[in-house]
C-alpha cells in the first residue's frame, strides 16, 4: 500500500476525544400530545369503574352509619321505657316484690351496653368486609387468618370469654342485682356491683369480694320472694304445753301489730308444735314468713319478746345438758361404814365416824 493510500484511511477515521457528552433527548411536542392522548383514553374507558366503585363504598358506608344510628336508638328507647316501666311499678306493692329502682336500672344498662356493642360490631364488620369485596380483593385468606387468630384468643383467654358469658346469661337472667343477699358458694354478702366480668359484694364483716362470675357454680339468692324466721324454744320436759303454746300465741299476736314488725312479717307467727321430745327438755317450733332479708332481725326480736315472757310466766327456758334445780350439800361420813367393835379405835374411819364432844361449861366458883 502506498504512502497516500495510507495517509489518506487515517485522515477519514474519527480522531479519538477526550470524553463524549452523552446526547439529551428533549420530548417533542408531538410526544407530549401523543402521551396525554394515551391517558385521557385510558381515563376515559377505567373512569365509570372507577365510580361505580366509588359510589359502591359510599353507600355501603351510609348505609352502615344509618343503619347502626337506628339501631343503637331502638336499643336505647327500649331500655328507657323497660326503666320507666319499673320506676312506675317500683312505688306500688308489687314494687315492693319485686326489685328495687337501682338494680333495675343498673341491669337495664348492662343489657342495653351489651346489646349496642354487638349491633355496633355486626354492622361495622359486615360494612368492612363488603368494602374490600368491592375492590375485589380476595377475603378467604383474611377470614381464614381471622379464624386462627380467634381460636388462639379463644385458648388464651378462655377464662375471660367464660367470664364475661357467665356475666351475660346471669343479668338477663336477673339471677341478682343490686342489694341482694347472695351465696355464691366462693363468697357470701349483698352485691353492690354487677358487672360483665367481676361481681362485687359487701361481706358481714364490711369487706369487699370481687367474684369472678366464671368461678360462680351455684347462687343462693336469700333476697328474693319470702324469707323464713325460725326459733326453737327449749324448755323443760315437765311444762305445761298448754300455758307454753298460749304465752308463745301471745307474744305473736302483740308482736305483729307492733310496728315495724307488722311491715317486716308476712305471715302470722305460728307455734308448729313440739319439734323433739327428750328426757328432760322439749324443744317447741316457731316459724313466720317475712320480708327477704329481715329474717335474722325477727328471729332476734322475737327470742327476746319470748324470753321476757317467759320469765313473766315462770317457765324455764333450758338448753344443752340440764342442771338439777337444787342441790343438797353432800355429806362426807355417808360413804364411810359404821365402826364394828373389832375396829381400831384409832383408825380414820372410827374417828370420822365418832360424834364430836360436846365442850363442857365451866363450874361456877363460889
Amino acid at each position: 500500500m502506498s504512502l497516500p493510500a495510507v495517509l489518506l484511511a487515517a485522515g477519514s477515521s474519527p480522531s479519538p476525544t477526550p470524553s463524549e457528552s452523552p446526547t439529551v433527548t428533549v420530548p417533542s411536542l408531538q410526544d407530549a400530545q401523543e402521551g396525554a392522548t394515551n391517558a385521557a383514553s385510558w381515563v376515559e374507558q377505567n373512569w365509570s369503574t372507577w365510580l361505580a366503585i366509588g359510589l359502591r363504598v359510599l353507600l355501603i358506608l351510609v348505609i352502615a352509619a344509618v343503619l347502626r344510628v337506628v339501631v343503637q336508638r331502638a336499643i336505647t328507647k327500649l331500655i328507657d321505657r323497660m326503666t320507666r316501666t319499673v320506676e312506675s311499678v317500683d312505688g306500688t306493692a308489687l314494687g315492693g316484690l319485686l326489685a328495687n329502682t337501682e338494680r333495675r336500672r343498673q341491669r337495664s344498662q348492662a343489657i342495653g351496653s351489651v346489646l349496642r356493642s354487638v349491633a355496633s360490631f355486626l354492622i361495622l364488620g359486615t360494612a368492612a368486609l363488603m368494602v374490600l369485596a368491592t375492590f375485589e380483593i380476595n377475603l378467604a385468606p383474611l377470614l381464614a387468618s381471622a379464624g386462627v387468630a380467634g381460636v388462639a384468643i379463644g385458648f388464651g383467654a378462655r377464662n375471660l370469654v367464660t367470664d364475661f358469658l357467665s356475666g351475660v346469661f346471669m343479668i338477663l337472667e336477673d339471677q341478682y342485682g343490686v342489694g341482694d343477699q347472695i351465696d355464691a358458694g366462693v363468697a357470701s354478702g349483698e352485691v353492690i356491683e354487677v358487672g360483665l366480668r367481676v361481681t362485687k359484694l359487701r361481706g358481714a364483716n364490711g369487706e369487699i369480694w370481687y367474684v369472678r362470675n366464671g368461678e360462680v357454680k351455684r347462687i343462693g339468692n336469700l333476697s328474693q320472694g319470702w324469707a323464713t324466721a325460725g326459733v326453737d324454744v327449749t324448755v323443760r320436759a315437765s311444762e305445761d304445753l298448754d300455758r307454753v303454746k298460749a304465752t308463745l300465741d301471745e307474744v305473736a299476736e302483740k308482736m305483729s301489730k307492733e310496728e315495724p314488725w307488722n311491715e317486716l312479717l308476712w305471715s302470722p307467727i305460728e307455734v308448729l308444735g313440739l319439734d323433739s321430745v327428750l328426757l328432760d327438755s322439749m324443744v317447741v317450733r316457731v316459724s313466720a314468713k317475712t320480708m327477704p332479708g329481715k329474717s335474722l332481725a325477727v328471729e332476734r326480736e322475737l327470742r327476746w319478746r319470748v324470753k321476757r315472757a317467759f320469765d313473766a310466766a315462770d317457765i324455764r327456758i333450758v338448753g344443752g345438758a340440764t342442771a338439777p334445780l337444787e342441790e343438797d350439800p353432800v355429806d362426807p361420813t355417808a360413804a364411810v361404814a359404821a365402826p364394828s367393835v373389832f375396829a381400831n379405835a384409832e383408825s380414820p374411819q372410827s374417828a370420822a365416824a365418832t360424834p364430836l364432844a360436846q365442850p363442857r361449861s365451866p363450874a361456877p366458883t363460889k
